[in-house]
């Protein structure tokens, strides 16, 4: 059976955590956590784009062949 949370669920849940780590530490969390998930994406963009340049590089070296 899927757990399923319930909106006064959630909210009791967010009232824990407030104050089990206090609104500072909560702040910090999140925006490591952004900061990581804006890394991450930047880094699958790179190898896209590197992966682009070689096919390109890969195409221009057969038709000079």
């Amino acid at each position: 059976m899927p757990f399923r949370l319930g909106g006064w669920e959630l909210v009791i849940v967010l009232v824990v955590v407030l104050l089990l780590f206090g609104p500072g530490r909560i702040t910090k969390i999140a925006s490591e956590l952004g900061s990581g998930i804006r890394a991450f994406r930047e880094g699958l963009k790179g190898e896209q784009e590197e992966a682009s340049a070689e096919e390109t590089k890969d195409e221009g070296s057969k038709e000079n062949q």
